[in-house]
């Protein structure tokens, strides 16, 4: 088929699905156009790489520096996404007060420039991670966040994931790249087939998610034409994972459906959730870094070296460096160590570890890790909590949740401008008000009088009670939803 026809039909199909979910949206403003554009940015390409420009210099130069472009279209989103924050102040505060742990987090990354080798670039660096908590709390400060984040991520969806069929059939030199084995790999609208692994893990556990809670709406008149929709972005997210054959992401997809699933059931079974999550990511640990001849592995069918990741792991851990502070935010794969990395790896073009967690030691040292397993820690609590109290919200933070920590396994995801670190960051933001209101019922306060007290404050400012805020603290009211 030639490519222009096929283009057409795609076009097409894309407006389909937009059709079958037509009907009542959520309120949103228009600031949520923000966030969108950057994660649509993060997911895919830089803007530069869409318009056909590049930047200038040599691939290492070009790598510290960047594009100076991208850097422009980066800090006016920022800009933008400041004077959208500043309109919400009030709401925005009491937001970062409940997450002083990511403001510690983010301070010592900024502290690191006293000893990074690349003050400078470590400083542009730790400017341009401020954006991803920028995006997720212009979506959370919304007056229906959820419907912010279900409207942002269905579009993206509806858009990126039959876009990338069309470049992998019909555009070879847009939708697919040469390894060094002189073989073509998927990589659909990312940049290489790992990145369209986590698309498809991220956006594949939303649209199941999606298609469960429309499933329950037995009565709903435009239940069958979404649950149409959502399947078939299930089914091409299923597609993609078995052309990319990214083993991770499709362990990972697997096992985040299964969690998201049980954790949806009624009632809530906290005892075995929490078994099956302890399972899960238990198991993952032993096949990747106990078990020694790698059986796990091999039964998946994959290389028990993990397509040489144990090699480059023993590489940067044998060049020593600072075990507590590291060499400083986002600056590990900079001068001398890059240039030994690439000589002693002359096959592979390498800017990264290959592993979350060894990547952050590497440049944050084991109090950076520290940091890590904290707000992992107090991710995993506040999902527990909003499980027990919004249980449709909860899963599929749970399920958000499961994808970025597996996606750690075999690549560096706690980086600013990744899928993977926007999603975990908006789980652990967005999951506070609920452990906010469980501990305002421990100390005697009821859900009503809270309710009470925001709709007397919001009401001495001229503006109504968030819509959010009203569901949650509904706690006493049976779930809507039956169990499948």
């Amino acid at each position: 088929m030639p490519p222009a026809i096929a283009s057409l039909i795609f076009v097409i199909g894309i407006a389909g699905l937009f059709f079958l979910d037509r009907g009542e949206k959520p309120r949103v403003s228009k600031a949520v156009v923000i966030p969108a554009v950057w994660l649509f940015l993060n997911t895919t390409h830089p803007l530069s790489w869409w318009l056909g420009l590049s930047p200038s210099g040599g691939m290492s130069q070009a790598y510290v520096d960047g594009s100076p472009f991208d850097m422009t279209v980066s800090v006016v989103l920022q800009v933008a996404g400041l004077i959208a924050l500043s309109r919400k102040s009030d709401n925005v505060g009491p937001m970062l007060r409940k997450n002083r742990l990511i403001l510690v987090y983010f301070s010592f990354c900024l502290l690191s420039v006293l000893w990074s080798d690349f003050p400078l670039v470590t400083f542009k660096r730790w400017i341009k991670a401020l954006g991803d908590v920028e995006m997720v709390l212009i979506i959370l400060i919304e007056s229906d966040p959820f419907g912010a984040l279900r409207s942002i991520l269905t579009r993206l969806g509806f858009f990126l994931f039959p876009l990338s069929i069309l470049f992998i059939r019909y555009y070879p030199l847009l939708g697919r790249r040469p390894t060094n084995s002189w073989t073509q790999e998927p990589v659909g609208v990312t940049s290489q087939k790992n990145e369209l692994g986590i698309m498809c893990m991220m956006y594949g556990v939303f649209f199941l998610w999606r298609f469960l809670s429309v499933y329950r709406e037995r009565k709903h008149p435009s239940r069958r034409r979404r649950m149409l929709a959502y399947g078939t972005i299930i089914a091409i997210s299923t597609y993609l994972l078995n052309e990319c054959n990214s083993t991770t992401s499709m362990v990972g997809f697997a096992s985040s459906a299964s969690l998201l699933w049980l954790a949806s059931r009624r009632p809530v079974r906290p005892a075995l959730v929490h078994f099956a999550v302890l399972a899960v990511l238990g198991l993952s640990v032993i096949a990747l870094f106990i078990d020694p001849e790698g059986g796990l592995v091999q039964s998946l069918g994959k290389d028990p070296t993990l397509t040489g990741r144990k090699e480059i792991w023993a590489l940067v851990l044998s060049l020593h460096t600072n075990p507590l502070i590291g060499t400083g935010f986002e600056t590990f794969w900079l001068g001398s160590r890059l240039e030994f990395m690439r000589s002693a790896l002359p096959h592979e073009i390498i800017n990264e570890a290959h592993n979350g967690y060894v990547e952050v030691y590497l440049n944050l040292g084991w109090a950076g890790l520290c940091f890590i397993a904290l707000l992992v820690a107090t991710g995993y609590k506040r999902i527990t909590s909003r499980i027990r109290q919004v249980p449709e919200e909860g899963c599929l933070f749970l399920g958000f949740f499961i994808c970025a920590l597996f996606y750690e396994f075999s690549e560096a995801g706690f980086r600013f401008n990744t899928v993977s670190w926007f999603f975990l960051l908006l789980v652990i933001i967005g999951a506070a008000q609920a452990v906010s209101l469980a501990s305002s019922r421990r100390r005697g306060r009821r859900p009503a009088d809270i309710a009470s007290e925001g709709t007397l404050a919001y009401a001495t400012r001229g503006t109504s009670l968030p819509s959010q805020w009203v569901r949650e603290i509904r706690l006493d009211e049976p779930s809507p939803l039956p169990p499948l």
